[in-house]
């Protein structure tokens, strides 16, 4: 291997185990639906979707723990073993704080899920069965949030995916047992997922306490004055996270108000965006520790390669994913409904699939960089300008203007999608001589 070559091999090793991990998520998800569906009862399997997506809206905003620990890892790697292991330690001591309180709000937190979801007796009355159940394994998921960060941030992607396949079958195996042998019912597939989290929990402790000098903590770690770079940090993530969620959900939410079949297209719609998640999430995480690396050792030149690096992979990732859904968009959507008329429709969205990946791929590659430079401000700044003057008057104009209805919204994505990557590119043009190394004594 040359010397150019070993920098794209480097990312790669990193990345495709990434990839692989994020791919046995939706797996997962498939055996869960497989086993309430079927329970003799549709409420069932409405309630834990309902339950389920409570919790993962509320885990998917906490993923600041996670972006954050990734950073600051990264940026430790070369420092002493035991400046490396203080973000893990730090981000797990916050993620359980976060976990506590979930669990003294969980009461209103369900009955916030059950207002806005408007269901039927018995849909919350497994709703309330799978969340009082599941909730309980907020204090692994959310140290978890931060272990996967750590880890990221050491390049160990083999390590990560090793974690995935072994704790997503513990959770199937857990499931059949708690549901076909202890008859638990909509509970059983609860308690298998908190078993899961709990397990990988123990399964990460083990392989790191093995590979690791055993670290003393050291107290000052846990004051105020230490965690402060860290809290600094997640906050901007947190408004960061939350800005793009609300954009998520006015897209469903604002879907509906258009008719059914327009909710049913943007459902499909957010399906091959959840693919292309799938690949351009692992390019994006590999950058996260490669760039935090030289950032941490002050290399601006070792950064800027990484960065090119990066763009070039997922710029390939993106033109793959084009082709795909140029040549099989169709049969993938015939895979996700059987309804003809529907797949018609979506269709006329075919423009959309294709495209998406090209503009999308951007923002992923630089929120990649960015988590490595644990730059959250311009990450929260840049977040806030894509929505509100990207979005919404893309929206405004297209809908109340032209009157494009449902399709509005994707160009207003596509507008939203192309701020935020050519805002922190070109934030990142603009500064790229002066990147300055993170102090994490």
């Amino acid at each position: 291997m040359t010397q150019s070559q070993r920098p794209h091999f480097t990312l790669l090793s990193i990345a495709v185990p990434l990839i692989l991990a994020n791919i046995t998520t939706p797996l997962l998800g498939l055996v869960d639906t497989a086993i309430l569906g079927r329970m003799d009862g549709l409420h069932f399997l409405a309630g834990a979707a309902i339950a389920s997506l409570i919790l993962t809206q509320v885990y998917w905003i906490c993923g600041f723990l996670k972006m954050s620990v990734t950073g600051l890892s990264a940026q430790a790697k070369s420092k002493p073993q035991a400046q490396a292991m203080k973000p893990l330690l730090q981000g797990g001591l916050l993620g359980f704080c976060i976990a506590l309180v979930l669990l003294m709000v969980q009461g209103p937190l369900l009955n916030a899920g059950l207002w806005f979801a408007q269901v039927t007796p018995d849909v919350a009355k497994s709703t309330s069965a799978y969340f009082h159940i599941r909730i309980w394994g907020a204090p692994a998921a959310l140290i978890n949030l931060a272990l996967i960060g750590w880890l990221i941030g050491q390049q160990k992607g083999k390590l990560i995916l090793l974690l995935q396949v072994v704790v997503n079958l513990i959770n199937i195996i857990a499931s059949l047992i708690f549901v076909y042998i202890f008859d638990f019912g909509v509970k059983g597939v609860a308690l298998g997922t908190v078993v899961a989290e709990y397990a990988m929990l123990l399964f990460a402790f083990i392989i790191i306490h093995r590979q690791y000098s055993p670290i003393t903590l050291h107290k000052k770690w846990c004051s105020l004055h230490q965690l402060k770079p860290l809290l600094s940090l997640n906050s901007d993530m947190l408004i960061r996270n939350l800005a793009l969620q609300f954009t998520i959900a006015f897209i469903i939410l604002k879907g509906a108000q258009f008719g059914t079949e327009a909710a049913a297209v943007n459902a499909i719609l957010m399906q091959f965006f959840s693919l292309i998640a799938l690949g351009l999430d692992g390019i994006a995480n590999a950058v996260e520790s490669l760039v935090g690396e030289q950032e941490g050792k002050g290399d601006s030149n070792g950064l800027r390669s990484q960065v090119r690096i990066g763009l070039f992979w997922s710029s390939i990732i993106a033109l793959l994913y084009s082709l795909v859904f140029w040549l099989f968009g169709e049969n993938i959507m015939a895979l996700l409904t059987n309804q003809d008329e529907l797949i018609r429709i979506a269709l006329d969205y075919g423009w959309v699939i294709i495209a998406l990946p090209l503009v999308a791929h951007w923002c992923f590659l630089f929120d990649g960089v960015y988590v490595g430079m644990t730059q959250g401000k311009t990450m929260r700044n840049n977040m806030l300008i894509s929505t509100l003057l990207g979005f919404f008057p893309t929206y405004l104009v297209c809908e109340h203007i032209l009157g494009f209805e449902n399709k509005a919204l994707w160009i207003a994505m596509f507008s939203f999608l192309a701020v935020r990557g050519l805002g922190l590119g070109g934030h990142f043009l603009y500064n790229y001589g002066r990147f300055r190394a993170i102090n994490t004594q």
